[in-house]
């Protein structure tokens, strides 16, 4: 008899294996999102996952007591809409129009669907679906990264040292084969006196945007740049 047949049944075995591998997956994902800095990190996501476990074994314990009597996924639902309150928790939009915590919502979400299949005994899916997790978070990260950093359309944060100086700007990037999207312009937070803009750039073929974006850097006039 394999490993996954001996966990069919709701044993003290069963249940520490289904909880233990709960424990193992938030662990693994919430390692990743520590590693990157994010509030939400291994506490959190273990205890998302182990917890959802912990929902779809005490529904399948209450559907073998009491004879198949109520609902298996309806506590399972609850879950996946309550976890929402949690995970809107850790999206923030900077004050530069930046929107931060999306990955880690999302990885608290899919942790706590992770748990219920482990919980209910679905361990095909929680494994493959595991897999999947991370593979997105180190492989396709990347790849999201890279196509962030070399979109054709983008935007920037400036800081100016004072107000002309966005006019100067403005004049300046005309003559870098560049096309102007929409420009936001608001109070600096690093001088009082200037001004700063979330400035939308289209880029024309032949111009390398990491090149345009030192180039802005090197003006004198530019404070601070942020690539949102």
């Amino acid at each position: 008899m394999g490993v996954m047949e001996m966990t069919t049944d709701l044993t003290l075995r069963s249940v520490f294996m289904r909880l233990a591998f709960a424990m193992l997956t938030g662990m693994l994902v919430g390692i990743e999102r520590s590693s990157k800095g994010r509030g939400a990190g291994v506490k959190t996501h273990t205890l998302v996952c182990v917890g959802a476990a912990l929902v779809m074994l005490t529904s399948e314990y209450i559907r073998v007591t009491f004879n198949n009597q109520g609902d298996l996924a309806r506590l399972g639902a609850q879950v996946i809409s309550g976890i929402g309150f949690l995970g809107a928790g850790t999206i923030i939009v900077t004050g530069r129009n930046h929107v931060r915590g999306l990955t880690t919502a999302a990885g608290l979400w899919v942790c706590a669907c992770e748990g219920l299949a482990i919980g209910i005994g679905f361990w095909k899916g929680a494994i493959v679906t595991l897999i999947i997790i991370m593979f997105t978070l180190q492989v396709l990260a990347r790849v999201d990264m890279y196509m962030h950093h070399y979109a054709k359309s983008f935007e920037l944060y400036i800081e100016f040292q004072t107000g002309p100086d966005l006019r100067q700007f403005m004049e300046d990037i005309k003559l870098q084969n560049v096309d102007l999207g929409s420009v936001d312009v608001k109070k600096s937070r690093i001088d009082g006196s200037g001004q700063a803009a979330i400035v939308g750039f289209k880029m024309r073929r032949g111009v390398d945007r990491p090149d345009l974006i030192q180039w802005i850097r090197e003006r004198k006039y530019v404070l601070y740049l942020e690539e949102l």
